[in-house]
């Protein structure tokens, strides 16, 4: 017997039944990102691996555990992207797009880390993307803040989701604020987990973001970043902070909320729904200055977010009922009528083109013909048989209305389709 070929563990099929969750959120991301002067821009899947290490460092985990690396035929070293910031940041300088200009940018698709599939995370997942280029104050941080908040109002989920939101500072003050950090670690280095020891020395503020509940107490009495803040970085978090008290949106200042890359500054946020259990980050966005120089181009102030397209159909699934239901469901009895009917589904999508129209195409008979025009919930079977084509009409039933059965002509039909 030959065993079945399965999907790779940690990356999963979208089946039809979970598709129209996942058109409806992306129909209305790319409606909020043109409403709010955003431009979709594209780059591959797969890049050079330099280019993470040089941006992400080679001793994150990313790097080092998760990422899915190959040498192809020609001998180069690649990599299928873990995130899209990067790519979007190396595109964009290589097409000279963002030096010394306002650049808004969006984007939508797979990305891949070999982590341990659990719910709520996988190997390939899909992430929804901003990046804004040239702007260097709060108010660009607090329009992405109210880009999410829009779509957590659209989809009617904002009382589920907590805004946190917390400062990195500069350079210079995550530079102190890290000695600090791991001076107190290292003097209570036996409550550490192995993975809080491998960071100690590399990566030291992922600390902060263990999820390990055997850790929190040690978390709770670290140093704060938000004591280490210099001037300008206390004066922006604190504009962030006006800015969004007075669109009156909710939020946490979270203190253990940080970056592991050195090309974060300032704002951090994410967007958290606490009913998803330990995976519950829906969006997670900030700001990353430093990053286009450290790719090779001029200094850029940039900032921007991404969305886990996963987590939140999963939400939606629950909350919100979204189904591709055809509006006719087109029957036909006999060769001639199959012919016929085709031809009339065609001249129907002509004249009603957001209409869905199935047609049976199938050799079955009415009665079997008639069940699945029931079961596909359509609203209005069109019956074609010799009788019709012959007299040029069309008999209309309504599959979910108590009405009466009729033969219509075809200009007849198009009028009464057109106000279903």
């Amino acid at each position: 017997m030959i065993k079945n070929i399965q999907a790779i563990r940690g990356m999963s099929d979208i089946m039809p039944e979970a598709t129209p969750h996942w058109q409806y959120i992306e129909e209305v991301l790319k409606k909020i990102a043109w409403s709010y002067g955003y431009q979709e821009i594209r780059f591959p899947i797969i890049e050079r691996t330099e280019l993470f290490e040089r941006c992400i460092g080679t001793v994150t985990d990313i790097v080092t555990k998760e990422m899915y690396t190959f040498v192809d035929r020609n001998g180069d070293n690649l990599t299928l992207r873990p995130e899209g910031t990067v790519g979007c940041v190396r595109a964009s300088i290589q097409h000279g797009v963002i030096h010394n200009q306002v650049r808004r940018l969006w984007y939508l698709g797979p990305m891949f880390r070999h982590e341990r599939p659990q719910k709520g995370r996988y190997r390939q997942f899909h992430q929804f993307g901003v990046e804004t280029f040239g702007l260097p104050g709060p108010d660009i941080d607090a329009e992405h803040i109210f880009m999410m908040n829009r779509l957590w109002n659209i989809l009617g989920i904002s009382d589920q989701i907590v805004l946190q939101i917390n400062s990195l500072g500069t350079k210079d003050t995550r530079s102190r604020y890290r000695d600090d950090l791991v001076i107190y670690f290292k003097k209570n280095i036996k409550t550490l987990d192995e993975d809080s020891k491998r960071r100690l020395d590399t990566n030291p503020l992922r600390i902060l973001d263990s999820k390990n509940p055997d850790m929190q107490s040690v978390i709770m009495y670290a140093p704060k970043l938000l004591d280490y803040l210099d001037e300008d970085s206390r004066v922006h978090f604190d504009n962030l902070k006006r800015l969004l008290d007075a669109a009156q949106i909710r939020y946490k200042i979270n203190p253990r909320l940080v970056r592991g890359l050195d090309y974060y500054c300032f704002t951090v946020y994410e967007w958290v729904a606490e009913k998803l259990g330990a995976q519950n980050a829906l969006c997670a966005g900030g700001r990353y200055d430093n990053l286009v120089a450290q790719l090779g181009g001029k200094s850029t102030p940039a900032s921007g977010f991404a969305l886990g397209l996963e987590r939140l159909a999963e939400i939606i699934s629950t909350q919100k009922t979204v189904e591709n239901i055809p509006d006719v469901f087109l029957i036909t009895v006999g060769e001639t009528a199959k012919q016929h009917g085709l031809l009339l589904a065609e001249q129907l999508r002509d004249k009603l083109p957001k209409m869905c129209i199935i047609t049976s195409c199938s050799s079955g008979g009415f009665k079997t013909q008639f069940k699945r025009a029931d079961k596909s919930d359509a609203k209005v079977a069109l019956i074609l048989g010799d009788k019709e084509i012959e007299q040029e009409i069309v008999t209309v039933k309504y599959l979910r209305e108590d009405k009466p059965q009729m033969n219509l002509k075809f200009s007849e039909v198009v009028k009464l389709l057109s106000n279903l």
